[in-house]
């Protein structure tokens, strides 16, 4: 049984501290709808699921769980079967974070780097009517977007997603990010273009980023909205990341801001549909075709990010990465 176009990207979880800056960023800037709103917790959505973004008071400054969305209960049974089959052990979620994460049930994964990949079927639904600053978001069948991870055992992790959910290849780009030159691989579950990109710096294996995500993506309905969620967190006091650009491989134009807990939100449209009946990976050597400028690009400043960058990456190699596979191999 094949789980390929079976998978789709449900819900993001994530700890902070930054609460009133997190809903400042979502529902001011990115333009989602806010579902529930408290001292603790804030929930977001984005199309008739529940909750799509969770954000809870804690310590992380990181998305702690990413949610998977399985097509009926024998994928995810055959997904649950193969963690098993590999020692991967698979924990019940209990009622209490079912209902945190908007769905009827979920078990979880102890994912790469240790992001928690939680599995479920049933989303919770709600029909009320969006009250949203951007027009819409595309979901359905591709799910509500991607995650972006640095790792220094990219293979591991392209094997835990393509023996666990039969991920297929779309491309590779390389290319040299903040002083590294990094090689970064593009899976996909379903039609969309990608649901992970996996990054690793080339040679010496380092991780330079503090998080387990590097990004996770949204798409918007229209390049309108885009350039108006764009404005917003400017006229918000959100630093971007990465302006307006467009990448070659998946074709989405978008922007990338830095969120409160200092990783990236990348917010795009258009993004490319793979017909499976004629795809062709291919590689790349850039990752954008025009635009995606740094908002703060001078010397000093790219000598900083470098120089951070490469201390946490020597750091990391004192501290083991934890690889489901490799280490019930």
């Amino acid at each position: 049984m094949s789980l390929f176009g079976k998978t789709n990207m449900g819900y993001a979880l994530v700890e902070s501290r930054h609460l009133p800056e997190w809903r400042t960023l979502l529902e001011e800037g990115i333009g989602l709808h806010v579902v529930h709103a408290s001292e603790d917790e804030l929930a977001f959505r984005m199309d008739g699921h529940a909750r799509r973004i969770i954000v809870r008071c804690g310590d992380a400054e990181d998305v702690i769980a990413t949610g998977w969305q399985l097509h009926d209960e024998a994928t995810l049974e055959a997904a649950v079967s193969r963690c098993r089959a590999r020692g991967i052990s698979v924990t019940s979620g209990s009622a209490a974070a079912a209902k945190e994460r908007g769905v009827t049930s979920f078990v979880s994964v102890q994912g790469p780097k240790g992001l928690a990949v939680e599995l479920f079927t049933g989303p919770t639904r709600e029909d009320a009517p969006l009250e949203m600053l951007a027009s819409g978001f595309v979901t359905g069948d591709g799910g509500m977007g991607h995650i972006a991870l640095t790792t220094r055992l990219p293979h591991e992790v392209e094997r835990f997603w393509g023996e666990i959910f039969d991920a297929r290849l779309s491309d590779r780009v390389a290319q040299r990010i903040a002083g590294v030159m990094l090689d970064i691989s593009f899976l996909r579950l379903n039609e969309r273009h990608h649901s992970i990109a996996i990054a690793a710096t080339r040679g010496l294996r380092l991780d330079p980023l503090r998080t387990k995500v590097q990004h996770f993506n949204v798409e918007a309905a229209t390049m309108d909205d885009i350039e108006r969620a764009f404005a917003r967190c400017r006229r918000l006091g959100f630093q971007m990341a990465h302006e307006i650009g467009q990448h070659p491989n998946d074709h989405q134009i978008s922007f990338y801001v830095l969120t409160p807990s200092g990783f990236e939100l990348e917010l795009g449209w258009n993004a490319r549909k793979v017909d499976e009946a004629s795809w062709r990976t291919a590689s790349y050597d850039a990752i954008s075709s025009w635009g995606h400028k740094p908002e703060r690009d001078g010397f000093v400043h790219r000598l900083a990010e470098n120089a951070g960058n490469f201390a946490r990456g020597l750091h990391s190699l004192l501290h083991p990465e934890y690889a489901p596979l490799r280490k019930h191999e």
